[in-house]
């Protein structure tokens, strides 16, 4: 029974007693209404609660007689006692709080002591998670990343493919390295708006859950300019920008290398291109040489010239960590296994171009360190070709809400979108001559959970910093000999169920015979395993 039925029961003494004899007297001058015994029982209710009514001998014992003689011979037979005089017996009852008995004569009155459930005795062992916490690969590689910049000469690599959380681990080798360095300076660097943003926000969720006081995240690219007065944080900065400072004057750079006590440096693999190196240089260089992190999913920047690669290794001293798990060959296999990874099905699309190759061309391309400028816009022309990636492009929508096409030029891209927009699928081309608000824009549409199977046909801009999990088709029209930039793409396409991406991905890739081309990103992954 509800314990309001017995306490509108009753009768005024009764109440009176329960309430108080002050009480009664104190609301018998301030408000008389409040004594009928229909309002003073709400009164009674609001000054203690049923539960201890119920629970304390006294006022139980005045609760008890107004139950009717079948509800006594219940709640007696409820509690164990002799059901032959009910009422003796709940009058003679003694309960302990927190007793199976006192848990029974509160249930009969559909109550609960939820004071007992504040006083449960602490568990001896719990179970804590962390709110922005690593898995066990990405912890072994950040406290090997610890190690190797805490001793000479300070540089190290950290390979992980695309997909294993490479951004997010080296936020947490930040958080570390603020926490046991203050004040303490650490400036990102990457090559593009959307990287460099990625990593704002990054390191702002890593910084919530990890920090131990109060720093600045500063931006510094496009057209935010760098406060000269942040000793304390983090400064994310567009290479360009840096560069373009560094050449109207050594003085910002300078003064930002007299403080900064680590440099990060996304997609690393360009450290050596005369750019990026001299800003390193710049950076690194001002007194005590500054610990350098260098991150990437590819830890060379060609796969036939091995100069190239071995001056990446030199740059970095021949250091790198990259993941390593018992029982297994490649990291990749492991990724994949545990759904950190999708299970990628890799085709090829062969297409033969009618135009043949005259021997200067076959020359160039023997001779260039990617496929020359003037025949990838003569394979973007051929219409024949086009015709075959649309019409894989339709086969594709069927099975994958967001695909990714990779064309090979500016025009191609604005081509295939049209071409696809023409018919009836939703798609868009994304350049880097879409304005970067627009480009925005575009993204967010083709990240939306819509229902509908969205494109985006991209040159140039989101082979990396482009995060959308559930893209599970990818289409390479971009002939390349860069393993690096194959790899990126192949990235785009193959997050798995536990970093928020898919089980399954598709990547076709458009092979154009006599040109040469990749189709496994765990041989991506290895390539240059004897470099270092």
């Amino acid at each position: 029974m509800l314990f309001e039925d017995l306490i509108v029961r009753a009768a005024e003494p009764t109440l009176h007693r329960i309430v108080g004899k002050s009480s009664v007297r104190l609301l018998s001058k301030l408000e008389p209404e409040l004594l009928q015994p229909s309002a003073l029982s709400e009164v009674a209710v609001d000054l203690t609660p049923p539960v201890e009514l119920l629970l304390n001998p006294d006022t139980r014992a005045e609760l008890m007689p107004l139950l009717r003689t079948h509800e006594a011979t219940e709640l007696a037979e409820v509690l164990g006692l002799d059901v032959r005089d009910p009422y003796s017996s709940l009058e003679d009852l003694r309960i302990r709080r927190g007793s199976k008995r006192a848990s029974k004569l509160l249930d009969f009155f559909t109550l609960a002591d939820s004071s007992q459930e504040d006083a449960a005795t602490p568990a001896t062992i719990e179970s804590i998670g962390p709110m922005h916490g690593l898995f066990d690969h990405q912890r072994a590689a950040a406290r090997k990343v610890i190690g190797a910049l805490s001793v000479d000469p300070g540089r190290v690599l950290l390979h992980m493919p695309t997909g294993s959380g490479k951004t997010r681990t080296a936020m947490n080798i930040i958080a570390q390295w603020l926490t046991t360095h203050e004040p303490c300076l650490v400036v990102w660097l990457a090559h593009s708006e959307e990287l460099c943003e990625q990593a704002v926000q990054e390191f702002c969720k890593t910084w919530e859950v990890l920090g131990n006081r109060e720093v600045k995240v500063a931006r510094w690219w496009g057209e935010h300019s760098l406060e000269d007065d942040i000793i304390d944080g983090v400064v994310v900065a567009g290479l360009p920008k840096v560069y373009s400072a560094a050449r109207s004057s050594f003085a910002t750079v300078g003064n930002l290398a007299g403080r900064v006590q680590l440099i990060v440096m996304d997609e690393a693999h360009q450290a050596i291109a005369p750019t990026y190196e001299f800003i390193l240089g710049l950076l690194s260089q001002a007194g005590v040489p500054t610990p350098l992190l260098g991150l990437t999913a590819t830890p060379g920047r060609t796969w036939n010239d091995i100069d190239e690669d071995e001056r990446l290794a030199d740059f970095f001293f021949r250091r790198r960590v990259q993941l390593e798990v018992k029982n297994f060959d490649n990291a990749i296999d492991y990724l994949v296994s545990e759904g950190y990874l999708a299970k990628a099905s890799f085709s090829s699309l062969h297409y033969s171009s009618g135009a043949e190759l005259t021997p200067r061309d076959l020359d160039e391309l023997s001779d260039a360190l990617d496929i020359p400028e003037r025949i990838v816009r003569m394979l973007a022309d051929d219409e024949q070709r086009n015709l075959v990636i649309v019409h894989r492009v339709e086969q594709m929508v069927q099975e994958h809400r967001r695909i990714i096409v990779f064309a090979a030029t500016v025009q191609h891209a604005r081509l295939l979108a049209t071409v696809l927009r023409a018919r009836g699928i939703w798609a868009r081309s994304i350049t880097g001559v879409t304005p970067i608000q627009e480009r925005r824009r575009l993204i967010s549409e083709f990240r939306s959970e819509a229902n509908d199977a969205r494109v985006v046909v991209n040159y140039g801009v989101l082979t990396t910093g482009f995060d959308a999990p559930n893209t599970s088709g990818a289409l390479i029209a971009r002939p390349t000999k860069s393993l690096v930039l194959y790899s990126q793409m192949v990235g785009r396409a193959t997050r798995g169920p536990r970093a928020g991406g898919n089980e399954r991905a598709e990547v076709v890739t458009v092979v154009d015979t006599a040109l040469p081309g990749f189709a496994s990103m765990a041989d991506a992954f290895h390539n240059w395993e004897d470099i270092w």
